[in-house]
């Protein structure tokens, strides 16, 4: 057990959780960062650390890997205690503090904000049974690097922002690029999928993935069919599946903790219903919860603030403006 007892735990250390402790360190907080994944960056390091990101203030688009090295960089400035790859499993309340209990060790901290996103996740997969035997070679649930794509045939599965994003991304590197949607609408932004229908992406609408065939890990044929169930064969050499992920708090659904679906309900303060732990970015809900980087960006320093002013009373919850804290360069 760490016997430094620290004034907020950080969990989850997505954009939402590497934004949250910059500003604990800027109301001169002391914090842990706890997350399960090996590295900081959350589902944006993890899934697709090339894939533009477009809704995050001050940047026209930036990439999910740059966006992640800056917040990283930011975060640093708190100083915080990092601990990645342990997964929170338990609370316990103590008189004015909580103990933390990982599968790795204890700590003991006065809050906890939890910054989890989605939680553990998984890729939804297509649900055919040769799947499983292109997984990793030719079969791909997200883009780490877009140059494996140079030069091929590839087939993107989706209508969200993530597949539509992908396609276009794709577009500029591989030698053709089809979409295939299992649906007649896109739930993508507006702009987004106009942009799609101007590109040279080919569109397959209310078609889904009925067979892959191949050899060796390796894609040359996927079959696809409409709901009449006519087919048609497409010779491809990837194919990328964006169905979104399956996802579970895991023990944190088990904290007592008043639950809206697999979010975490929170009042206007980003406090839970439990003392101390307050929550913030995707895992966070409330009425016109609208969940995008943009909004959990926001949502870290209320619940900062909050958080400041309970372990320490005499702080008030508006906190300086940035330009007091630190020193001009023209200065």
């Amino acid at each position: 057990m760490s016997k430094e007892i620290v004034d907020v735990t950080i969990i989850g250390a997505g954009p939402t959780g590497l934004f949250a402790t910059f500003y604990a360190g800027m109301r001169e907080m002391s914090v842990n960062l706890i997350d399960s994944l090996p590295q900081l960056g959350g589902q944006l390091i993890e899934l697709y650390p090339d894939k533009y990101i477009y809704d995050v203030g001050g940047f026209p688009k930036v990439l999910a890997k740059d966006l992640v090295a800056n917040l990283v960089e930011q975060a640093q400035f708190a100083k915080p205690n990092i601990y990645l790859e342990e997964a929170v499993e338990s609370y316990e309340k103590k008189d004015d503090h909580f103990v933390l209990k990982t599968n790795r060790g204890e700590y003991l901290t006065r809050t906890i904000l939890i910054t989890a996103g989605i939680g553990a996740f998984q890729p939804r997969k297509i649900g055919i049974e040769e799947e499983v035997h292109f997984e990793g070679e030719t079969l791909h649930y997200g883009i780490k690097d877009l140059q494996v794509f140079a030069g091929k045939n590839v087939l993107v599965c989706g209508g969200g922002d993530s597949a539509v994003d992908w396609a276009l991304m794709l577009e500029e590197v591989a030698e053709k690029v089809t979409l295939v949607h299992r649906r007649e609408r896109f739930t993508a932004h507006e702009t987004s999928v106009n942009q799609l229908m101007e590109s040279t992406v080919e569109v397959k609408t209310s078609r889904q993935v009925k067979a892959i065939k191949g050899l060796e890990g390796k894609v040359d044929t996927v079959v696809l069919a409409n709901k009449e169930g006519e087919e048609e064969h497409i010779d491809l050499d990837h194919v990328v599946v964006n169905y979104g992920n399956i996802s579970s708090l895991g023990p944190l659904k088990e904290w007592g903790l008043e639950m809206d679906r697999n979010s975490i309900l929170v009042d206007r303060h980003m406090s839970t219903n439990v003392e101390g732990i307050f929550a913030a970015g995707d895992v966070a809900s409330y009425d016109g919860k609208v969940k995008l980087i943009a909004v959990g960006f926001g949502e870290a320093p209320i619940a900062i603030s909050h958080i400041k002013t309970m372990v320490d009373p005499k702080a008030r919850v508006q906190p300086k403006h940035s330009t007091s804290v630190f020193k001009q360069d023209d200065e």
